[in-house]
């Protein structure tokens, strides 16, 4: 059974930092492509930032660079990414995504998500 399971939400004031992690579990992690994806009040979901299976390259959107940084470990099926010097902006459900296309198949898993409050 495929889980990616996501913590480390949660409130925190502007210009504060918070770490989330992903555990995964049930596929083959090592070989997915990660990515982070967040969600606010009334907007579309947006890719926030993504590593590659190996962790040899990264992506951020512009508005997370030299913020957030993403990381994984393979050894222990995780995906992290740390968030510093947030903004009321930055409050949005923060969701963890496993992206595996090559060889004829597109895998594509989802978690449940982690609400990031900004706020003083």
């Amino acid at each position: 059974q495929v889980q990616l399971v996501e913590s480390g939400g949660g409130l925190v004031q502007p210009g504060g930092s918070l770490k989330l992690s992903c555990a995964a579990s049930g596929f083959t992690f090592s070989i997915y492509t990660m990515n982070w994806y967040r969600q606010a009040p009334g907007k579309e979901r947006e890719l926030v930032a993504a590593i590659t299976s190996a962790g040899g390259s990264t992506n951020y959107a512009d508005s997370m660079k030299g913020r957030f940084t993403i990381s994984r470990d393979n050894a222990k099926n995780t995906v992290y990414l740390q968030m510093n010097s947030l903004k009321p902006e930055d409050t949005a459900v923060y969701y963890c995504n496993a992206v595996f296309d090559g060889l004829g198949y597109r895998y594509d898993y989802w978690g449940q998500g982690t609400q990031v409050t900004v706020s003083s």
